[in-house]
């Protein structure tokens, strides 16, 4: 009997043991939150003592990049480990089908014995987004953390803070603001309205200093959130087995960050601790180092499963950045922003830490494209008030205007993005390189957002995007030579562009009219007889961008009757593509009672709804505020 206790005794301490060299991981997500911001990034004026201290005692990151710019996509590349290019989920809040083997990575945690949870947000660009998350955590709830796993257990925890996101930094009221972070903060915690730097692309003016100063009192906020969380975990004697990250989901709430396709859409704060125990998993050095590995997002299911101690599934194709066998460092990333909201955009980036280079494909849209969710904001409003009354300079008027085809910063720099190297001869080899970067990963990966999201949800009743990209049926090739073309405004391209509006491929012929939007009156002139019979098109996306053309061009009369027509569309994606072209004409008032009707419309999703609010927003018709945001 005594040699059975014994034995039992020793298998217990064999189990604690085994259990203990799992590590147990947190992860301390935030949200909408640039590094631009924070105190250990190098803002003196925040006041993130709690982060700032994390990193101290960890790894800090100077190039960590979100794959998206706004909260599903990115959240959907976390959770699949897959691009959303790849996906073809990441068009905001699509919930596009996916194959059945892409589960949500802390499934495969759960199979090497793992305790998930997330507290709490989930945001997944799938289909079935609840059966997806059932079966990615244990338990996904506001009350889900460590506390509920079985003992000896260990957990891989998520903890997701709201107290950053564009709700308090701009789009809310300026007094639920105050209620929620504000009222919150002691005065000797508060950052004033004169206490910090403008971001250059801002007026520096009191209305807009108001404003700004919203983004570093919520990360204040947070950032005490945050300490809170920390100091539980050590209370429950748990730091010391922890491994623990913390980073955002994307770039900051603010105009032209979130929903952007540039560094400060992207680029997130990322620091890394690694208790004494677990050291040996970290290949960055000592506490306190600052790494200048390129990590994006597509790494973190990999490491994860790996610290784990689980098998890598075939579908996952980003690195191993932490553990025994980390991979090899990249010298580049590609970065993808889509449709935010009601907000269509494509944009693909690529970035080696220094420079950033982004192809804008429908560039006749700005940087700040109307977006309800923004338009409703105090900030968004006095942007536009002071472009009506030319108070702003030219960088940020910069922000209205149309953008050029491509955008080539020196981060390192040139912070806020503020001079584009584009088109700077000195540049040319930079811009070459990373041109083909690209272009190589388009057909590696091949990119299936390519498609209009109407072709995409077509394809999502009988396929899924993801398998449907590898198929002979998707003609890439041809697809990449006509996209190539959109955003040069040139007689030469235009050339090019109406040739290709006669193609047997309907995408090739999309993308054909989606570049000749972005070309100039005169030279769209020459080709009027061209657009008459493109008008006529069979398929919907060309007509109606040809309408928006010929609208925009001469307020035709035909094309005035299809716009609406199409406004009145039940199919959601087409509505879509007629209303927001109408945002960008000077003439909106022929279509007044017919964005109303389709407002009206039983059934109309939110994105249809929000544009047409937008479009009668910017009539004054309706009030710019959170009560219209559809």
């Amino acid at each position: 009997m005594k040699q059975f206790c014994l034995l039992t005794l020793l298998l217990s301490f064999s189990f604690t043991i085994t259990a203990q060299e799992k590590p147990n991981i947190l992860w301390i997500t935030l949200e909408d939150t640039s590094p631009h911001f924070i105190g250990c990034y190098g803002n003196k004026d925040a006041k993130t003592p709690i982060i700032d201290k994390l990193a101290s005692e960890g790894i800090r990151f100077q190039n960590a990049f979100s794959t998206g710019t706004v909260c599903s996509p990115s959240r959907t590349a976390i959770i699949t480990g897959v691009k959303t290019y790849k996906t073809g989920t990441g068009n905001h809040r699509s919930a596009v089908p996916i194959p059945y083997y892409i589960k949500g990575f802390p499934y495969y945690l759960q199979e090497e014995g793992y305790h998930t949870s997330n507290n709490s947000k989930t945001d997944y660009n799938v289909a079935d987004e609840k059966a997806y998350t059932a079966e990615s955590w244990n338990e996904s709830s506001k009350q889900a953390g460590w506390w509920n796993r079985k003992n000896n257990q260990p957990f891989f925890s998520v903890f997701n803070y709201m107290d950053s996101h564009q709700s308090r930094t701009m789009t809310h009221t300026y007094g639920w603001y105050k209620k929620q972070v504000l009222d919150k903060l002691s005065p000797s915690e508060q950052i004033g309205e004169s206490d910090f730097e403008m971001p250059p692309f801002y007026k520096d003016s009191p209305a807009m200093r108001k404003q700004v100063a919203r983004v570093y009192n919520s990360l204040k906020y947070t950032d005490k959130k945050v300490g809170a969380l920390l100091k539980r975990l050590e209370e429950d004697g748990l730091k010391e087995n922890t491994i623990i990250f913390l980073y955002a989901d994307h770039g900051e709430g603010i105009p032209r960050g979130k929903t952007n396709g540039i560094n400060l859409g992207y680029r997130v704060p990322f620091i890394a601790y690694f208790p004494k125990k677990f050291e040996h998993l970290s290949p960055w050095g000592e506490p306190g180092s600052v790494s200048n590995e390129l990590i994006s997002f597509e790494d973190l299911a990999p490491t994860m499963i790996h610290l784990a101690g689980g098998k890598i599934p075939d579908h996952l194709t980003g690195r191993i950045i932490a553990g025994t066998k980390p991979s090899s460092r990249t010298d580049h990333l590609i970065l993808s922003s889509d449709r935010a909201d009601n907000g269509i955009d494509m944009v693909r980036t690529v970035t080696d830490g220094i420079y950033v280079y982004s192809r804008n494909y429908i560039p006749y849209m700005p940087q700040a494209r109307y977006i309800r969710y923004m338009e409703i904001s105090d900030i968004k409003q006095t942007m536009r008030k002071d472009l009506a009354e030319e108070n702003l300079n030219s960088l940020q008027k910069s922000l209205f205007t149309e953008r050029p085809p491509e955008y080539l910063f020196n981060i390192h720099t040139d912070q806020w993005e503020t001079i584009n190297l584009a088109e700077n001869p000195k540049y040319k080899n930079i811009l070459k390189r990373m041109r083909t970067q690209l272009k190589e990963e388009i057909m590696d990966s091949r990119d299936i957002l390519f498609l209009p999201e109407y072709e995409m949800n077509l394809i999502s009743k009988h396929s899924t995007p993801f398998e449907y990209r590898t198929s002979k049926k998707y003609k890439l090739k041809e697809v990449q030579k006509a996209a190539n073309l959109s955003g040069f405004r040139s007689e030469k391209t235009a050339k090019q562009q109406i040739e290709l509006l006669t193609s047997k491929n309907k995408v090739v012929r999309y993308w054909a009219i989606v570049g000749l939007r972005s070309q100039e009156n005169r030279i769209l002139n020459k080709y009027h007889s061209e657009l008459l019979v493109a008008l006529e098109d069979s398929y919907p996306p060309v007509a109606i961008m040809t309408a928006a053309i010929l609208y925009n061009l001469e307020e035709n009369k035909t094309a005035l009757n299809s716009l609406k027509k199409f406004c009145l569309d039940p199919n959601e994606d087409l509505a879509l593509m007629a209303v927001n072209s109408i945002l960008y004409f000077s003439n909106k008032t022929p279509f007044i009672e017919t964005v109303k009707k389709s407002r009206a419309m039983e059934h109309r999703t939110y994105n249809v709804k929000a544009s047409c609010v937008d479009v009668l927003g910017s009539l004054g018709l309706i009030p710019n505020n959170p009560k219209f945001r559809q």
